[in-house]
């Protein structure tokens, strides 16, 4: 079986990558070290959320009872976008120029995004993780935003799409992470970080605020630290991570221990960077982006496959930020 699968989805090419289904979706268990999952009948009151309680540190995510249904449902977007060739389609033409068959195509996809928002916004009152919530969210709060630019859609409105797609791509990693079970050995060896310097109030409405509305100063920090953390690692991401540790050439080894150090400074400048944004949900991110990069480099010197996914989540939760600081004031 086939570790990942592959399938594009978005107008702008970004993909979005599931993995296989696993009976190891389904269980309750830790969460990598914050606060216990609660129990939003026994513990949280009168609240719907199941995550209402989770107010300590941020951690990296050992299990997650929802992750067997948004791989579900993610897959049957997926297929339904694939089904009209999103992502062979020409994002630059306005809904003004489009023709007969590119008008059916989008309003096929915007179907298809309104019945994921309305299949996830379950999902995060059920997760027992404040930041899986706040991701969820998220996720239905900018694909629902796109969706409603669709009737007069204009290029710039893709922006509001990639960042709905980063989303969905930083939760399927950190689902494959624990579905391939690369997460649960390296979580006991990271340090839990600081509680966090403020939490966002749980609506119990639709998640329609967008994390980042304007562009802040700590938009132009991330960008800034992303960029210079893409171009020290340009050697590495050259690199076949297909390729286990146990088969390195003696340059693959080099390569693989000179980032270590680079990725460890990294983690700690999106942390900073997220504490300093005076934005919960931001922060959150931010941390749980700076907590995969740390898992990464605890796995790096055994590095199998499955690692990858620590990896990926990282990358994928910082475009995330990266990417809605773009879409910012549109």
């Amino acid at each position: 079986m086939a570790l990942i699968a592959v399938i594009a989805l978005s107008v702008v090419g970004t993909v979005l990558v599931l993995r296989p289904e696993s009976n190891s979706d389904a269980g309750g268990g830790d969460n990598g070290g914050g606060n216990p999952p609660t129990s939003a009948t026994s513990q949280n009151g009168k609240s719907e959320f199941a995550s209402a309680n989770d107010t300590g540190p941020v951690n990296v995510i050992t299990e997650d009872p929802t992750c067997a249904a948004w791989t579900r449902v993610g897959r049957e977007y997926a297929d339904k976008l694939a089904s009209v060739g999103w992502d062979k389609s020409d994002n630059s033409i306005p809904a003004s120029a489009w023709t007969a068959e590119y008008r059916t195509m989008y309003e096929t996809v915007r179907s298809a995004m309104n019945r994921i928002a309305d299949q996830v916004a379950p999902l995060a009152k059920q997760t027992p993780h404040r930041v899986s919530r706040e991701l969820y969210q998220q996720f239905i709060a900018y694909t629902k935003t796109f969706s409603s630019k669709i009737p007069a859609y204009v290029p710039d409105d893709r922006k509001f799409a990639v960042v709905s797609d980063a989303i969905g791509n930083g939760l399927n990693n950190i689902c494959s992470a624990i579905s391939f079970g690369s997460i649960q050995p390296v979580a006991p060896s990271l340090d839990l970080p600081e509680a966090p310097s403020g939490l966002a109030a749980i609506s119990d409405g639709e998640p329609s605020t967008l994390f980042v509305g304007t562009p802040t100063p700590a938009c132009d920090a991330w960008a800034m630290k992303i960029t210079e953390f893409d171009t020290k690692i340009a050697e590495w991401l050259a690199l076949d991570p297909q390729i286990p540790a146990a088969d390195w050439t003696p340059e693959q080894r080099r390569v693989n221990e000179d980032v270590l150090p680079v990725m460890t400074e990294n983690a700690a400048a999106l942390m900073a960077i997220g504490r300093q944004s005076r934005n919960p949900v931001f922060e959150d991110i931010a941390t749980l982006a700076s907590q995969y990069r740390r898992a990464f480099v605890v796995a790096a010197p055994t590095y199998t496959v499955a690692d990858n996914y620590l990896s990926e989540a990282a990358a994928f939760l910082s475009k995330t930020i990266n990417l809605a600081c773009s879409a910012a004031g549109q």
